[in-house]
């Protein structure tokens, strides 16, 4: 009989903790799960499913135009932003239901607090100031927008968490920051008729992607009518007596906004945690440190998702999740695989992306082939759009195997979920290439294209 409270306590009821949680008392054993918020976590509650709501909804824009080369009157239209919340809050509300009874038909006990650490076995438990002890501990905290508190006037700002509950759709909306999170909340009010500019201190949106798919994003952003700013700043933000604000950038320019947006980034949520008291290790930049098998400095004590800075993304944390069950509980040691992981950015166009970028490539492998095709997808021909796609393959020149595969165009997420199947297996260039096409897609281009663009020797550019 265990002397402890519960054999398991989660801290954090986003899609990792849950996940840990439910399967954990799935097994029988004794479960705690403690969210001071709303079950969900960022993921469900303030981040990738509300933020995929209002892309769809930001591209009928173009979709209504694109319908009258098809022969489509589609008539005035009309967008109201309060009837896209009230159904995007419904959609969450359904979303955190499920999470709930999912948690409660499982067994585990379900605790609307804050929890922070008292020792490596212990929690207290702020609503009602007790402390409970467990055998484990998960932290499952997640993490939150930089504030960009230094900058003068960042108390005007909104980050994309306040950026989902607006009262009203802004005229004009400044955003600083070049992320994902950034570019796909530029398209989006744009799409929804706002007039947007990007802020960025960098020389390129995205860093860490693909260049050619950089490059591309932003050229179609800006011929859509995005302003996008890069090698610039935010230097204040003040308030006007109209309500609205001036956002003044470092290269003098000042901009009159309704709303200006912070995306710089995001932190552990690490503050007054109690992470010293458990003995609790945290990097410099405030994550939690852990091993290969999400164990944290103190033998009884895990941590997975956001809050560990290893990649965050929502299937990850998941992942992490199942791995830590495994190992703990079901005396199956596993490690997360964090390689290849297949990623999106639904912007307008939308990139898919999995394994090693061209750069990336071209660091690791002697010889690398670069496989490149640009066209007008079929979609766009006759709504008279001239946007293009990209479909790029990098290939280990010695190996053959795809190392890297890069989306630019309609449902390269879709896309890049299937990519990433290829390139986790180790496919090669010649498995591609016996793959018969599929006519008439888009998507038939990564298995036609025969004839490398050029190739990287030693980091130099040669003709194929």
């Amino acid at each position: 009989m265990s002397h402890y409270d519960y054999d398991l306590f989660v801290m954090g009821g986003g899609s990792g903790g849950v996940r840990a949680a439910r399967r954990t008392a799935a097994l029988g054993r004794k479960v705690a799960i403690a969210e001071e918020f709303r079950m969900g976590g960022t993921c469900v509650i303030r981040g990738c499913v509300p933020k995929k709501l209002l892309v769809y909804a930001s591209k009928f824009s173009e979709e209504f135009e694109d319908a009258a080369g098809y022969g489509w009157s589609v008539g005035e239209t009309r967008f109201d932003w309060a009837t896209l919340i009230a159904a995007k809050d419904a959609e969450i509300q359904r979303l955190e239901d499920i999470y709930t009874r999912n948690l409660e038909k499982a067994g585990a006990e379900i605790l609307k607090t804050r929890a922070v650490l008292e020792g490596p076995h212990a929690v207290r438990l702020l609503e009602t100031d007790t402390v409970v002890t467990a055998e484990r501990i998960l932290i499952a905290v997640g993490g939150r927008a930089n504030p960009f508190a230094d900058m003068p006037g960042a108390e005007h700002c909104i980050t994309s968490n306040e950026a989902f509950h607006l009262k009203r759709l802004p005229e004009r909306i400044v955003i600083l920051g070049g992320g994902y999170i950034a570019v796909e909340f530029a398209n989006i009010f744009h799409g929804l008729g706002a007039h947007v500019t990007l802020v960025y201190r960098g020389k390129k949106i995205l860093a860490g992607f693909d260049d050619d798919l950089r490059d591309g994003v932003s050229a179609a952003m800006q011929r859509k009518g995005i302003d996008i700013r890069c090698e610039d700043t935010l230097v204040e933000v003040r308030q006007k007596a109209d309500c609205r604000f001036e956002a003044v950038l470092k290269g003098g320019d000042r901009l009159d906004a309704d709303e200006v947006m912070l995306a710089v980034g995001r932190k552990p949520n690490t503050e007054d945690l109690g992470c010293e008291k458990a003995g609790v290790t945290l990097d410099h930049l405030g994550a939690i440190e852990v091993d290969d098998y999400s164990r944290t400095s103190a033998p009884s004590v895990w941590a997975l998702g956001d809050v560990t800075n290893r990649l965050q993304l929502t299937p990850v944390a998941i992942h992490e999740a199942m791995c830590f069950v495994d190992t703990e509980f079901l005396g199956k040691p596993t490690k997360p695989d964090l390689e290849t992981v297949p990623t999106a950015v639904f912007s307008q166009p939308e990139i898919g992306t999995t394994g090693l970028t061209e750069c990336e490539a071209g660091e690791r492998f002697r010889t690398v082939e670069v496989y490149t095709a640009r066209f007008r997808p079929m979609r766009n021909i006759l709504a008279g759009r001239d946007e293009q796609m990209i479909t790029k393959l990098v290939v280990d020149g010695e190996s053959r195997k795809v190392v890297g595969a890069h989306i630019l165009g309609p449902d390269a997420g879709e896309l890049a979920q299937v990519l990433g199947i290829c390139v986790k297996a180790g496919l090669t260039k010649d498995d591609f290439d016996r793959t018969m096409a599929l006519h008439p897609t888009a998507a038939e281009e990564l298995v036609t294209m025969y004839t490398p663009s050029y190739i990287l020797r030693d980091g130099a550019v040669e003709d194929a």
